[in-house]
């Protein structure tokens, strides 16, 4: 599964930057395949291991922040690995025809 997913602090000021890099820190050392951009950061793998994850991403920003906002959207296909970069990949090769 494929899940692309943003946790945001609240109550912690304007700036969300290094909260915000603590719950990617968490995602990178899962050894999950992950990808970060300027909205979301997606994440592939079984269904319990990438709750787990958003999960420990939550907590890791809950601890600077008194309250947290998560946004998820989940691609749910049993089977299916490598989602990750070929769903890209497929667009690349349509837009470069």
């Amino acid at each position: 599964m494929l899940v692309a997913f943003s946790v945001t602090p609240i109550g912690t000021g304007d700036s969300v930057g290094d909260a915000v890099a603590e719950a990617v820190r968490v995602v990178r050392a899962s050894g999950l395949p992950n990808r970060t951009d300027a909205m979301f950061t997606t994440i592939e793998g079984e269904w319990d291991e990438v709750m787990a994850v958003v999960k420990q991403a939550v907590d890791a920003v809950a601890t600077v922040a008194p309250r947290v906002s998560l946004s998820l959207k989940a691609d749910v296909r049993p089977g299916v690995t490598g989602a990750l970069t070929a769903k890209v990949e497929h667009i690349e090769r349509v837009l470069a025809e």
